[in-house]
């Protein structure tokens, strides 16, 4: 116990602090553009995030069990530089497919602010966080994660409101991120080529990750449309109130993303103890995580939208509502999907029922947008979270009666 609320305070501090850190510069990008520019740089910056997932392709799944149960520093040393060769490859068609998706779905005039929050977007595709989590190490997510992307924010902000070009901050986190790469590489990693000297390879182990890569970008999918959906389709003043609930949301989920780090090592890991009680600790604590993050984005999203931006957009609270009964059931999910089912290899079944939620969501979405209806949008990804829940609830809860009678038989 006392391990894991050691990796829960890191975990959870150190995603805090990287949800702080976009908070100091929402209030200046919002003064630069304006209300008309919002859902434009929001959309860019969900469209970026999307690239990112696309990036990180299926290692922020697969990787941090894998780390987790290496059982030397040289083998991970080796799953670390397959990740990098991959990433590598990948950027070639994401950066620009990145780029152009953002000046499609932007209002023409905030193009260019669009694209570069685009680009600091899918920088976050090349992060370590996920060894360091596999490692169960939040010093290491601190070091070469967290603390290099706050100093680009506090760097960008001064920067931002002289030049008043949000390129700027595209520039600095470009960099901070390259940096901690290099150290990071030279700390924990053995010297090794990031290019792929070898493509065959390369594209086998980025096929050999289809499953999960599905998974991730089938669930990304839905999470990360409805303010370009809004955008394209509906008025500005709704696609900003939706964009400013978005963004709320998507600073919410980085306390799930902290807790299902401090638990998926402490549930998986080999020789672990008692881990039917450790399974079940996680799912309540990210239940009560949920519907506390429901409660609180629906009575308090409003009245910290207006102040987030700058008083230039308000989020409604019917649109806080529907965001966060979404976060609710996605923070449920996640012990269900990380430290039972993909462990349990299931990670077929997981894929089909995320692609399905996904279809149905962006149908709703699509659907509701062109009918003007931005609340209908936020719906449609509450309803795929929800479907998403219910369809992966009795698999998982199977799983964690298998290994319970298993441990059963075993005594």
């Amino acid at each position: 116990m006392k391990t894991v609320l050691l990796r829960l305070s890191g975990f959870t501090f150190l995603p805090l602090l990287s949800l702080v850190t976009p908070l100091l510069l929402l209030p200046i990008i919002s003064g630069i553009v304006g209300s008309g520019g919002i859902s434009s740089v929001i959309a860019g910056q969900a469209i970026g995030t999307f690239g990112a997932t696309v990036l990180m392709w299926g290692w922020n799944i697969d990787g941090p069990v894998a780390i987790a149960r290496a059982t030397d520093g040289q083998e991970r040393g080796a799953i670390y530089l397959a990740s990098i060769r991959t990433r590598i490859v990948l950027m070639f068609p994401v950066v620009p497919l990145v780029a152009a998706l953002s000046a499609a779905v932007a209002i023409p005039e905030f193009r260019i602010e669009a694209i570069s929050m685009a680009l600091a977007s899918v920088l976050a595709g090349m992060s370590p966080a996920w060894f360091c989590i596999g490692m169960g190490k939040p010093r290491s997510l601190a070091m070469y994660d967290t603390i290099p992307r706050f100093l680009a924010t506090a760097i960008s902000a001064p920067l931002l409101l002289l030049t008043q070009q949000l390129w700027n901050y595209t520039l600095v986190l470009a960099a901070a991120t390259l940096l901690a790469l290099i150290f990071f590489q030279r700390r924990l990693a053995p010297v090794g080529r990031w290019l792929p000297g070898n493509l065959r390879t390369t594209f086998d182990e980025i096929k050999k990750q289809g499953h999960t890569a599905g998974i991730n970008l089938a669930g990304n999918a839905y999470g990360s449309t409805p303010t370009p959906i809004a955008t394209a389709t509906t008025p500005v003043a709704a696609s900003g109130a939706l964009a400013t609930a978005d963004t709320l949301y998507r600073f919410g989920l980085f306390t799930v993303v902290a807790l299902g780090n401090a638990f998926q090592s402490w549930t998986i890991e080999p020789g672990a103890t008692n881990s039917h009680r450790r399974h079940m600790t996680a799912i309540w604590a990210h239940t009560i995580l949920g519907v506390a993050g429901a409660g609180v984005l629906t009575v308090l999203g409003p009245w910290v939208s207006s102040i987030v931006f700058a008083g230039q957009i308000r989020a409604s609270t019917e649109l806080c509502f529907y965001y966060g009964v979404a976060f609710a059931f996605l923070s449920a999910s996640t012990p269900l999907m990380r430290n039972l089912l993909i462990p349990a290899g299931q990670r077929v079944l997981i894929l089909r029922w995320t692609l399905v939620s996904a279809v149905f969501g962006v149908a709703v979405m699509i659907v509701s947008g062109f009918s003007g209806n931005a609340v209908g949008i936020a719906m449609g990804m509450t309803l795929s979270e929800v479907l998403l829940f219910l369809t992966l609830l009795f698999p998982a809860l199977r799983v964690l009666h298998h290994e319970r009678d298993s441990i059963n038989h075993g005594s």
